[in-house]
């Protein structure tokens, strides 16, 4: 159980397969991100309808709502929320120091209050893995300390700590049907990040986990500190970049050596009206798509895309209909499981070197063409 084998590859990229007691992971994977063991706007049968074989919730808020004890006793989360497949959560430690700005946080642990009604609550290491434990996933996470990528000072600080909390997580971990993810830490300091990689790897981990990516630093800063780390983990076990996850992002990271991704933002641009095309990203809220008989994008071959026009998309949304949020967040995650698994495939046959120019121009170029229209207003 929790074995990683090594299927393909080509330079850096991976293709895979993690053994999990709810299904075999292939890798590269993008787990669609169910915060309160739920995808926003969508049902399980829809995901699997999706392929999404991996789910992420959060720790944090299935703790304050409805709490890790109740879903315990409901059967845990995989009874719960009725999913069949793997479920990963994270540890609580970025949404702690995220969503609560009177936090206290010392070499035990952090003292926050919650977001939702401002009652005082206490995680340290041993705290977040028995919750974990009690929410029942699949792959669960060490607790960890996030700093901001610009303070050396505190991302220094910040390592050290994730470091013991490391290994108390392990010391607390209780459940041999759960594989715990340590995380490497250090902001964008390359000397940090290579103490990191190196002392995280050291530990009995199944997996690993890059985390404090994505939370302000360039593009150009998240690609030097994964070209300096990947090369420093271990082959036989699966690499998790935490909370990345535009089109363009994972064809940069499944090319330094990713295999696990995840991200709010297919579901939460659904939610804001927009799409991700060929094209570049749509809003379809714009008046420019209330006569548009096309799909979101004539490449894709979603449900969205083969059943509905751009026009009635924007009919949905201008009529604040539910079913807006539900169409683009099908189209929007196929757009991303879709991309991991031709990367998986263009790995396995030998491709993928040829097709990675090709992926970034298009997704880079619509993210820069997108810009390019916003800044003209």
């Amino acid at each position: 159980m929790f074995e990683y084998d090594l299927i393909a590859r080509q330079g850096k990229a991976r293709a895979g397969v993690f053994h999990t007691p709810h299904g075999d992971l292939q890798t590269p994977v993008f787990a669609p991100v169910g915060t309160q063991a739920t995808v926003k706007t969508l049902t399980p049968d829809q995901l699997n309808d999706l392929g999404a074989s991996l789910v992420l919730t959060n720790t944090y808020h299935l703790y304050l709502r409805p709490g890790d004890e109740l879903i315990a006793e409901q059967g845990g989360l995989h009874q719960f929320m009725n999913w069949p497949n793997p479920i990963l959560t994270d540890s609580g430690g970025f949404q702690v120091f995220s969503l609560s700005k009177t936090r206290k946080i010392d070499n035990d642990g952090v003292t926050f209050k919650s977001h939702i009604d401002g009652s005082t609550h206490r995680f340290t290491p041993e705290r977040s893995i028995q919750i974990q434990n009690n929410l029942g996933a699949d792959i669960i996470m060490a607790f960890d300390e996030c700093s901001d990528p610009n303070d050396h000072t505190y991302s220094k600080i910040a390592m050290e700590r994730t470091h013991r909390w490391a290994e108390r997580s392990l010391e607390a971990h209780r459940r041999s049907d759960q594989a715990i993810f340590g995380i490497i830490q250090g902001g964008v300091d390359p000397e940090l990040r290579e103490k990191s990689a190196n002392f995280i790897s050291s530990m009995p981990f199944p997996g690993i986990a890059i985390g404090g990516l994505s939370v302000g630093e360039t593009k150009d800063e998240m690609h030097d500190i994964l070209d300096l780390v990947t090369p420093l983990l271990p082959e036989n076990k699966p690499r998790y970049l935490m909370g990345v996850g535009t089109p363009e992002d994972l064809i940069n990271g499944v090319a330094r050596g990713i295999d696990i991704f995840d991200c709010v933002l297919p579901t939460r641009l659904a939610r804001h009206n927009a799409a991700f095309s060929s094209e570049g990203r749509l809003n379809l809220m714009n008046a420019i798509f209330a006569r548009d008989s096309r799909p979101i994008d004539a490449l894709c071959d979603c449900y969205t895309c083969r059943t509905f026009t751009r026009a009635y998309l924007r009919h949905l949304i201008v009529a604040k209909e539910l079913l807006a949020g539900t169409l683009l967040s099908i189209h929007n995650l196929h757009t991303m499981i879709a991309l991991v698994n031709d990367m998986r495939n263009s790995i396995v046959e030998g491709t993928f070197d040829n097709i990675i120019g090709q992926g970034l121009l298009q997704w880079q170029g619509n993210a820069e063409r997108t810009n390019s229209k916003k800044d003209k207003g």
